[in-house]
């Protein structure tokens, strides 16, 4: 009889996301029996995951591990692992701003950090880019508090805001905000011809097209993007012709870069969206891709600059398909040099996740 083991884990919502976090010393230090340990956790790579705890969806087969840091410029380090319904893929290549904002909430749940007040504002280190954050939760009496009147769309009920300021996203996967060197491109498409694109880094590696270039708005429902199987195959070409010229070469088992479609706003924000995570149509949109969109808005020559509407104080609302999501850029000398926005998080349930003995042989 196989014999499970059984390991310390909390199941917690971060942003508009869900999954599984850890504590880095809860898990094996050897990286192909960690990768085997989090896939049997989630059911991977079964499609409905029916075997582990995933969701059988992209947003809801997330997971993040956490520790105390080891250097002297942040306070915890933070590795996020996406993980997909019928795939064996381990990612930890991209950042993931939702399941961030779940961090420290957890870390103080866990007792790696104590509680500095009324509030508490940690620094966290993402392993994944070396990205830098300040992030604020709210502890009253000494204790993470979950309760309050902060609300996001794509988040049903109200929850205690969590202030994330990011600190250094520009180039955080390709190493350039402009990784082709060009504020736009132009790219052959199969069945279609010329198509320009923005292809962009700022916290999320992304290809960012006017939704008219493709013959769609963008403000089509999710469930029809879903379906549409033409314009997938568009995005899917321009993908990989993009991540080529992007520097991020094969990207065929890879969650990046996400596509996005462009259209004027319809809902008083600034530009509106429909982004693609990358082979499905997110029903909201990611933290880090709100704010590489929202940058792309500022550059002059972009996809997405001829389309947006003005921002007040700086502040852009972008909008996606269960509301807008608003990004506070920060600016010096016609370049972004940092972006804050209000995220909730909240711990769904604590204890352990139980996996079968064999994950662990090598």
């Amino acid at each position: 009889m196989t014999r499970q083991i059984a390991v310390p884990a909390m199941l917690m919502r971060g942003g508009s996301s869900k999954g599984l976090f850890f504590a880095q010393h809860d898990l094996p230090a050897d990286e192909q029996v960690r990768n085997r340990v989090l896939l049997a956790a989630v059911g991977s790579p079964d499609m409905r995951q029916i075997d582990g705890v995933g969701g059988a969806h992209a947003l809801t087969s997330k997971v993040g591990i956490v520790a105390p840091a080891a250097t002297d410029g942040a306070d915890l380090t933070f590795l996020f692992a996406q993980l997909q319904p019928g795939s064996d893929m381990v990612d930890t290549r991209p950042n993931c701003g939702n399941m961030l904002a779940a961090a420290v909430p957890f870390a103080l749940e866990k007792g790696m950090i104590t509680a500095g007040g009324e509030e508490t504002t940690v620094r966290v280190l993402t392993l994944n880019t070396g990205m830098l954050s300040d992030i604020t939760v709210q502890t009253p009496g000494g204790e993470i508090c979950y309760d309050g009147d902060a609300r996001i769309d794509g988040v049903p009920g109200s929850a205690a805001p969590v202030r994330i300021r990011f600190l250094n996203t520009e180039g955080s996967v390709c190493g350039s905000l402009l990784p082709t060197g060009n504020v736009k491109d132009i790219f052959d498409i199969e069945g279609l011809g010329r198509l320009e694109a923005t292809c962009i880094d700022n916290g999320m590696p992304m290809v960012l097209v006017r939704a008219a270039d493709v013959g769609r708005t963008a403000y089509e429902a999710v469930a029809e993007l879903n379906r549409d199987t033409p314009l997938k195959n568009i995005l899917e070409q321009l993908r990989f012709q993009a991540a080529r010229v992007m520097g991020l070469g094969d990207v065929s088992a890879k969650n990046y870069p996400k596509m996005c479609l462009l259209a004027r706003p319809r809902s008083g924000g600034a530009i509106h969206t429909r982004c693609f995570i990358p082979h499905v149509c997110h029903e909201t949109i990611g933290v880090l891709a709100a704010v590489t969109v929202a940058t792309a808005c500022v550059l002059p020559g972009s996809t997405a600059y001829g389309l947006a509407e003005a921002a007040t104080q700086d502040v852009f609302a972008v909008e996606h398909p269960a509301g807008t999501f608003d990004i506070a850029l920060e600016t010096e000398n016609g370049r972004v040099i940092g972006a804050a926005l209000i995220r909730t998080a909240r711990n769904l349930m604590r204890g352990e996740v139980l996996v079968p003995s064999s994950v662990f042989n090598l």
